[in-house]
This record gives structure tokens, sequence and C-alpha cells, in this order.
């Protein structure tokens, strides 16, 4: 079904190699900052382009015959892109080298590079709206962490002491609260940020607590997994590369590493954290042969990056080989499962819902595809379980969780995550800058402590000033 939706109809499609090019020709870009532009840079949706897309066609090779092999296309665009760089193709008064200098897009009026300088001292008189303002960031605060705003007392308190002092309750402040069940416990800020990883059905909810009418995996184990990698110091990572489960505790909510659950059948050699929980491979495999949903889903809810939508496409030569004869290698499909396919190979033999072997169930199943799936194609049980992962050879999920965890996408993704919830938007052009290097401590400095992570964040002007 997968891959029926991203089948694109038409002859111009978008070209795999695009977003590297493009980075290669301007590397300071926002855009290219530890990621790629998606497709949707240039397109509205792929074949269809958007003005700016349109524009660079007429200087793409105007003279070399189509369609343009990906070669010939990636020679071709740096100097298609030079050729556009002081048209402005969206009308909206600012040239194309501007817009992709500043971090907005050259195809949509609607970004535009926002001003900067206006902020004159004075503008309000309880908030300094010029820069991260101690009062309005210990407020938001509270807010988003504790759940609750600050008293009169607290805000006057915190108005007499220096700026250093001023920062260090502020740090005292985010510790104490994200101790808090409004932090930590069920349905609270963290569990609402793994909401859309793990995508909960209420239905085929499993265990004692909430259980549905046709429960299938219980998965507040994947909640609990995802709270512990996020909190006390713990490395993130471990959500996807974690070989324990953990244990919830209420009254007050507790989270323990632990080498079993009684819900988790998976053997630890084959473990991969939250993507092969007992929940994730019966949602995300269930009765499939090829398992492109979980590969894609694991790709976007860790690593941020959705090939539906175009991004994170990373063409391995020779691909796709279409194993399951599901039409992938169709010239509108092959784009993405150049990508998709041995993002795949990897989950070959991790089962979902198979109702002739219920003991197999969310486990790892050595020569699963021979052994229940033959009748597919006649060349399904040639699929490898070698794949690819940002185009670097992965033998098994275990290592695809491993390179993933490691990369700058895992990185991004995340700090991402908690800036769309405490500052309330994914980062603009003009938080780029400070945005660039919150994921960049939390993947160096920080050693990927989101709590360490979050001290940084409520320093941001993005957070901070008014």
């Amino acid at each position: 079904m997968l891959a029926a939706t991203l089948c694109l109809a038409g002859d111009a499609l978008a070209k795999p190699p695009a977003g590297g090019v493009f980075c290669s020709t301007y590397p300071s870009a926002p855009a290219c900052t530890g990621q790629q532009p998606s497709c949707n840079y240039c397109h509205v949706a792929p074949p269809q382009r958007n003005v700016f897309g349109a524009g660079l066609g007429p200087h793409l090779a105007p003279n070399a015959p189509r369609p343009l092999s990906d070669t010939d296309f990636a020679y071709a665009l740096p100097t298609a892109l030079k050729a556009v760089e002081l048209e402005d193709a969206d009308g909206d008064g600012v040239s194309n080298l501007v817009e992709i200098q500043r971090g907005t897009f050259p195809g949509d009026p609607t970004s535009v590079p926002a001003d900067t300088g206006l902020c004159q001292a004075g503008e309000n008189p309880r908030y300094d709206v010029c820069r991260h303002d101690a009062r309005f960031a210990y407020k938001r605060l509270l807010l988003d962490f504790c759940g609750v705003p600050p008293t009169y007392a607290q805000l006057e308190e915190l108005s007499a002491l220096s700026r250093d002092d001023q920062l260090a309750r502020m740090d005292a402040e985010l510790d104490r609260c994200t101790t808090s069940e409004f932090w930590r416990g069920k349905n609270g800020q963290l569990w609402k940020l793994a909401h859309p990883k793990i995508r909960p059905v209420g239905t085929f909810k499993a265990g004692e607590e909430d259980k549905g009418s046709n429960p299938l995996g219980d998965y507040y184990d994947d909640y609990a997994l995802y709270a512990y990698t996020q909190l006390d110091d713990h490395d993130a990572r471990e959500v996807m590369t974690a070989k324990y489960f953990v244990r919830r505790e209420t009254h007050p909510t507790r989270y323990t590493a632990v080498p079993t659950l009684p819900t988790q059948p998976m053997e630890e050699a084959y473990r991969a954290g939250n993507i092969t929980s007992r929940w994730s491979l019966l949602y995300f495999v269930m009765f499939s042969a090829m398992p492109r949903n979980a590969a894609s889903q694991a790709y976007r809810a860790y690593l941020g990056l959705d090939i539906a939508k175009q991004e994170g496409l990373f063409s391995v030569p020779g691909e796709p080989r279409d194993y399951d004869h599901a039409g992938v290698t169709a010239p509108a499909c092959a784009a993405c499962h150049a990508t998709l396919d041995p993002l795949t190979y990897p989950f070959r033999n991790y089962q979902g819902i198979n109702i002739y072997d219920l003991s197999s169930w969310a486990r790892y199943v050595p020569n699963r595809l021979e052994k229940f799936y033959s009748y597919v194609s006649p060349i399904i049980t040639q699929t490898p379980e070698t794949g690819y992962l940002f185009g670097q050879k992965v033998n098994n999920v275990v290592e695809w969780a491993q390179v993933g965890a490691n990369s700058d996408a895992f990185a991004i993704a995340a700090v991402t995550d908690y800036w769309k919830l405490l500052v309330g938007h994914p980062p603009t052009p003009e938080e780029n800058s400070e945005f660039v290097a919150t994921w960049k401590r939390f993947k160096g400095t920080h050693q990927y402590s989101v709590q360490r992570m979050l001290h940084d964040l409520i320093r941001t002007e993005a957070y901070g000033a008014p």
C-alpha cells in the first residue's frame, strides 16, 4: 500500500541528487545545516514544480535530451541555480539568493526573511523585548515544565536577583519541574512528544491498564522507554538502540530499566529500542511481507525524515529491485523507493502478525520470508537483510538503529521536538543559528542528554525573548 502512495505520475520527476548538489552549491544555507532540503524546495509535489523550480527548468542543460540522467542533472544544477540567483521567483520582493541565504523558500511568497534590528529598548515596560528576558522566560518555564504559573512573590523574588542568579534559579526550577507528573507522568509533556512516534490505538491496547477490546500490544512500554531515555541525563539515542526495556511505576511516576518484560518477547540480540517493540512490529509490520511501513515510520519518527514528503532521499545504485513485485521500479516510484527499499531490507526477518504461527508475533524470525511469504513473488526470498541508511551499508536493524542514532538527523529531530513543544513552532530562519548551536551541543558537549540540552534551550532568545 505504501508503495502505491509513493508513485507519482508524470515525466518531470524530482531528482534524488538535487538536495546534495544544492548543499554543495550553498553549503552555508540554513537548509543545509546538518540536513538537506526536501524535493518540495523546488516542487509543489513532484513532478509539479513550484515557481522556483519552474524558473530553474530553462537553465538545466537546455540542449540536452530529456529526461536528464541523474549524472547530467547533478552536473547542470549548479549552473541553473546560479543563473536564477538575482531573480525573485515568488514575487515577494526578495531575490532567490537572499532567500536561500536567509533560510526562507524562494518558491513561496508567504515565506519571507524577517527584518531584524527593529527592536528598541523601552517598547515594553515589563519585559526586555529585545533580548532574553529572565522574568518572561521564568514564567514560561514554569508553565511549560510544571504546568503552573509563577506566583507574584516568585516573580518579585526573581526580579531582585542578579542576572547570573536569575539563570541559576531558572536552572534549579527546570530540574525541579522535570521531576513533576506534568512533565514525566502518563499523558504528560514527554508522552505528548511520544504520541506521533508510537501512534497508539486504544482498541489494540494490551496490558492490564486501559486494555482495549482487541489487545495486541502494550504500547505503554514504548512510552516508558521513550520517557526514560529523555530523563535524568540518560542517553536519548537509546530510544533507538536500547537492549533493555523499561518498567513504569506510578504515584509518583518512576521509570526503571529492566532486562526483560513479560509483554516484550524480542530476544536481546535483535532489540533496537522502540523500533523493535512488540507494538511497533505488530502495528507497523502487521501482515506485510516487505515491512516498508516499519522502516519509513522509524525514519520519520526518530530521524525526522518523511519519505512521503520527498525528505531524506539517498538513492542506492541498482535500487529498487522490487523483490515483492509491488511495482516500485516504475519511473514514477523509483526515485523514492531507491531509498526506501534499502532502508527496509534489514527489517525483512522481523515478524508482525501471522495468523498461522501466533508464537512468531513480534519476534525476529530467521528466514521469515522463506517460511511465510514465498508465495508473494518468485524472487521475494532473494531479499537481502543488508540495507543502507544515509547511503551507508548496514547489515541488520541493530546496525540501522546505531547509524541512525549517531547521525545529525537524530540530533536535529530530537531537538526539533522540544523546540516545537517549548518555543511553539519549528525553528524559523531567524532562529536557525540558535537552533543549530543547540542541536550541535546536544550531540557534542551534552552527549545526548536531553536534560542538559533543555538548560541550553531555555537560554535562547527564541524561548526567552518576549
